[in-house]
């Protein structure tokens, strides 16, 4: 049985991409078979930092998105091992991908092969993650599978969404809630400027490499991740 993970939240800016290469490190670190679909034209992360793992999807192109659940289809697992499907989705793509989804039957097509499509709806802590957010569950209601990723890279109160009521909603249709914690800027700049993976960024010695206790904290932080996503049992 393949699992499909599409990391989206529509609004830019949130940490969608830097939540897809989270969970490609994690895969590849826990020897987890996987394959990423990046739908970002300009700047897909996944492309970027696990070109290795990832090809290209045109979000407006049926023949494209239908190239996701075939891969899912043909090789479910590998040596046993269950596969993950990653598709980073770049914002304004939810849209056309639910087009895609209606017309093409998709949930009741994962049923039937014995698919599992989950959602990771990235959430900084503003308003506008919080009104996508009861977008989305109005749409699917409990068809989809649901991970509320709070990024606090991207802000520290949650307070509105505590208080929406959606929250409380996504949890009555079994949906999980994970936190990742701010990672120091300079760290995550330097990163990011080098198109490091996670892996490379805690190992490289070299003169543009981050110093000693920058790849200390980034241990911590992904040590903190992965404890999270552990907790999902992916």
């Amino acid at each position: 049985m393949a699992h499909i993970h599409f990391i989206g939240g529509e609004k830019g800016g949130v940490g969608k991409s830097l939540v897809s290469r989270l969970l490609a490190q994690y895969l590849i670190d826990h020897e987890q078979p996987f394959l990423g679909f990046d739908t970002d034209r300009s700047h897909g992360a996944l492309m970027r930092f696990y070109a290795g793992y990832a090809s290209p999807v045109v979000v407006d192109s049926y023949e494209s998105l239908d190239a996701i659940v075939e891969a899912a289809i043909a090789e479910p697992a590998v040596d046993g091992t269950q596969r993950c499907i990653l598709v980073d989705l770049a914002a304004q793509t939810q849209d056309a991908l639910t087009q895609w989804m209606d017309d093409s039957g998709v949930l009741e097509l994962a049923g039937e092969m014995g698919l599992v499509l989950s959602y990771w709806h990235v959430m900084d802590s503003g308003r506008d993650p919080v009104d996508l957010l009861k977008k989305l569950l109005d749409r699917f209601g409990a068809r989809l599978n649901y991970v509320l990723v709070q990024n606090h890279i991207r802000g520290d109160n949650f307070d509105l969404l505590e208080a929406s009521g959606e929250k409380q909603r996504a949890l009555d249709l079994n949906a999980r809630v994970i936190n990742i914690k701010r990672l120091h800027e300079a760290a995550m700049i330097k990163i990011d400027g080098h198109s490091s993976s996670f892996w490379s960024a805690t190992q490289r010695t070299d003169d543009h490499a981050l110093g000693i206790l920058e790849r200390q904290r980034v241990k911590l932080w992904l040590k903190s991740a992965y404890s999270e996503i552990d907790s999902l049992h992916i």
